[in-house]
């Protein structure tokens, strides 16, 4: 019985008041605050494969990267197994700023047969490389040069090549571009 006595006792004195630390609320201090510090970089991540992990904007969308080439643009590779090549920009990723060039960073690519009685194939693909290991390339003059941006009179923001001065985005050159792809559009239905 004086087990019991002793029991009662204990659970009298842990009783919760206003003075006693349980009973207490917590001070200002102890919070987390609650404004974010603007140099710390966002936490959200997407996921767009799933072994590829992308760094998010507040609003959940995946941060696309300002890249100097577009669709269309003749350039030189200065890196890689391909170095010293020239090509044209057929396709443009921006999420990791890679680009797939014509002709450049060929790779093997084993395809099973889908019918029966059709044997398999080995194709070679153009496999995307980064933006920067390509310069802009100018066929007049044959040289390799860095891309700047300026204003022309009439007000339209154009790409120009700092080497030669030869301004890259034109209207035909577009026209030509929305052509090709109208066209390669036409052959991908028709087969």
């Amino acid at each position: 019985m004086t087990t019991m006595a002793a029991l009662q006792s204990s659970f009298t004195s842990l009783s919760l008041s206003s003075n006693s630390f349980l009973g207490q609320r917590f001070s200002p201090s102890f919070y987390p605050p609650l404004v974010k510090s603007p140099e710390k970089p966002c936490s959200i991540v997407a996921k767009l494969k799933r072994w590829e992990r992308k760094d998010c904007k507040p609003n959940s969308l995946p941060v696309l990267h300002k890249m100097h080439v577009k669709v269309g643009d003749t350039v030189k590779v200065i890196s890689g197994n391909d170095k010293g090549k020239t090509g044209e920009v057929t396709r443009v990723i921006k999420h990791n700023s890679s680009i797939v060039v014509k002709e450049i960073n060929l790779k093997t690519k084993h395809v099973k047969s889908r019918e029966e009685g059709e044997s398999g194939q080995i194709i070679k693909i153009e496999a995307p490389i980064h933006s920067s290991n390509v310069m802009l390339y100018s066929k007049e003059q044959n040289v390799a040069s860095r891309v700047g941006h300026k204003t022309l009179e009439n007000g339209k923001r154009v790409r120009y090549l700092i080497k030669t001065g030869e301004i890259i985005d034109s209207v035909e050159n577009w026209k030509r571009v929305v052509k090709e792809k109208a066209n390669t559009a036409e052959v991908a239905a028709g087969s």
